[in-house]
């Protein structure tokens, strides 16, 4: 296991901080960890791991589409097949180890 010695800072609105610690907290996970393998993500596919696109409207599920809804889950299932992702249990076992 490599050992973790370098630090990341980053300012982020504190309702968000917030927000995002609440769910890691409910899965478990410290912020370190969802940064580190964001982190490894991004050097595992050369790119952010998620799409970056500007939008008319927040989307939301009840604001979507059916044929909105459908196009995400698509995309979703074009990166698995591509092997663009990871089983969550895989990454949560990881991430347990490392802690």
């Amino acid at each position: 296991m490599a050992t973790k010695s370098a630090n990341v800072l980053a300012r982020v609105e504190p309702e968000v901080k917030e927000q995002a610690e609440s769910i890691m907290s409910k899965l478990g996970l410290p912020a370190s960890v969802v940064i580190n393998a964001l982190y490894k993500q991004i050097i595992m596919t050369k790119s952010i791991p998620f799409s970056l696109s500007l939008s008319k409207e927040p989307s939301t599920l009840d604001s979507m589409t059916t044929e909105d809804f459908n196009s995400i889950m698509e995309t979703g299932l074009l990166q698995a097949k591509s092997d663009q992702s990871r089983p969550v249990s895989d990454v949560i076992t990881d991430s347990r180890q490392k802690i």
